[in-house]
């Protein structure tokens, strides 16, 4: 049950740049619509929120935290970036 959660919660942080125009909803910045570059930093830090969140939910669970090497974060933000194809797609490729 943990498990579906965090990808529901990845899934839902990797799509939410791609849907506003502010940045983390809260920021207005400068420009009507905010560029590609601000979508991908704001991906970066809700990838590391979302790994926080996981770490501590490991821990919670099992009391400790396996060790992991870079692999295993470089996986885990591609995965986190297949996660956000459909807003990307959704901002970017489809032409209104």
């Amino acid at each position: 049950m943990t498990q579906t959660i965090l990808l529901l919660l990845a899934f839902i942080a990797a799509n939410s740049p791609w849907f506003s125009s502010r940045l983390f909803y809260v920021i207005r910045l400068k420009s009507i619509s905010k560029n590609l570059a601000w979508c991908l930093f704001e991906l970066s830090i809700l990838y590391l929120i979302v790994g926080s969140i996981s770490f501590y939910a490991e821990y919670a669970t099992l009391g400790q935290v396996s060790p992991q090497g870079w692999e295993f974060y470089t996986v885990t933000f591609s995965l986190f970036l297949v996660f956000a194809f459909p807003g990307f797609i959704y901002k970017i490729l489809w032409k209104k």
